[in-house]
């Protein structure tokens, strides 16, 4: 079902609430990245440039059930001034009296900036009243811009929608929606599925998935050592899920007898401990030494797929191949970050997410030939899932 865009409101006059996605990481009281601000100014501009009046939400980080001031919005505020190179008011609350009165005061194309959502305990129980109360400070006009939030029915992504006339999807979320949607419903093909990342409990449902649209899967990261275990191989001292072994069997076994190409390593780097100057050795899989753990895929294994890649139509990546941010562990990683990218430029279409595979696509310096780098790791992973997003689903259908 198509849902509603920026495009599709008439904003001229009108106070526009646009959730967006500020959670940036801040270091003495300065935005250190400003990645996620940047992702939504299209979004914003269109919106200025409709003469809409824009009043600004977004949660940052986790704090206690109460406001703290080292969680605030304001330097996301200022950073976002500098970005638009227009002021930006501030409302020290996101609900009240006094935002209500800031909100009113906007001019066309004005922008107002309310305080973490996430200082209400409200925010997270999806409470109604508090979904009223941030309803209050528009003209029956919602953007939802937070694809990284999308996954959670919180107030002010799935709560306000009930209080206000049209709900739609900003640019940011349009894009997300445009990629992923395709990935899951109509991939060109060959689609190659390149999972990693420490643990297969957070992927179970993406890898049970994937096996039913993709037409192959490379495993790398530290999941792959449950995989491993599951098959008899010797796995040292790697990191393995006890509890996810037989699941990993069953997995394999479905892939084996539907003929699914489920890659796993067949060699590796290995790290006497985990830590950054330890002793390193490469071996096959199958001759990996006890009291060794294995902290990245190995030249073999790194040859394999980048031969299933090259040939991809549709790639998504989710998750490291190993230990990147030591040096020692992170060629792997880089080495498949590029092999994403020569696809791409050869006319595939990329889809990358989650913050590690992200970071290292950015560490290899080829972020500009990924087709698509999602802003949401959980919300992405949860959408190749199969699962269905509050945050999309409550948007107004077009």
């Amino acid at each position: 079902m198509e849902k509603l865009t920026i495009d599709d409101l008439q904003l001229r006059g009108k106070r526009v609430f646009i959730r967006v996605d500020f959670n940036v990481p801040l270091q003495d009281g300065a935005v250190t990245d400003d990645t996620r601000i940047r992702e939504t100014l299209p979004t914003l501009r269109l919106a200025i440039q409709k003469g809409g009046r824009l009043v600004l939400a977004s949660h940052l980080g986790r704090p206690k059930g109460g406001p703290d001031p080292k969680y605030s919005l304001r330097p996301a505020a200022k950073k976002l001034e500098e970005l638009l190179s227009k002021p930006v008011g501030f409302a020290s609350d996101c609900v009240g009296a006094e935002a209500e009165a800031q909100s009113k005061a906007l001019s066309d194309g004005g922008v107002l900036m309310l305080e973490n959502v996430r200082f209400h305990p409200e925010e997270e129980k999806n409470d109604e009243a508090f979904s009223r109360q941030l309803a209050a400070l528009c003209d029956g006009l919602f953007v939802c811009d937070a694809f990284g939030s999308a996954h959670r029915a919180h107030a002010s992504v799935v709560g306000i929608t009930r209080f206000v006339k049209q709900a739609a999807a900003g640019r940011l979320m349009e894009k997300e929606l445009k990629y992923l949607g395709k990935a899951v419903t109509n991939p060109a093909r060959p689609f190659v599925a390149i999972l990693g990342g420490a643990k297969v409990s957070d992927k179970i449902e993406v890898v049970e998935n994937l096996m039913k649209i993709a037409d192959s899967m490379l495993i790398g990261g530290a999941m792959a050592y449950t995989f491993l275990k599951a098959e008899g191989e010797p796995v040292g001292k790697s990191l393995v899920e006890e509890d996810k072994v037989d699941l990993a069997g069953r997995l394999r076994n479905g892939a084996r007898e539907r003929r699914f190409p489920l890659l796993l390593p067949v060699d590796h780097v290995l790290g006497a401990e985990f830590k950054p100057d330890t002793a390193t050795q490469t071996t096959s899989v199958s001759a990996t030494p006890d009291g060794w753990m294995g902290l990245d895929i190995g030249p073999k294994t790194i040859a394999s797929y980048q031969q299933k890649i090259a040939g991809a139509k549709t790639i998504v990546w989710n998750g490291p191949m190993g230990v990147f941010e030591m040096p020692a562990f992170a060629k792997g990683t880089l080495e498949i970050a590029k092999a994403v990218a020569a696809a791409t430029t050869a006319g595939a279409t990329s889809i990358v997410g989650g913050g590690d595979s992200v970071a290292a696509v950015h560490q290899s310096g080829v972020a500009d030939k990924i087709s698509h780098i999602s802003t949401g790791g959980g919300a992405s992973l949860e959408f190749l899932a199969g699962r269905k997003l509050p945050g999309v689903e409550a948007l107004t259908n077009k």
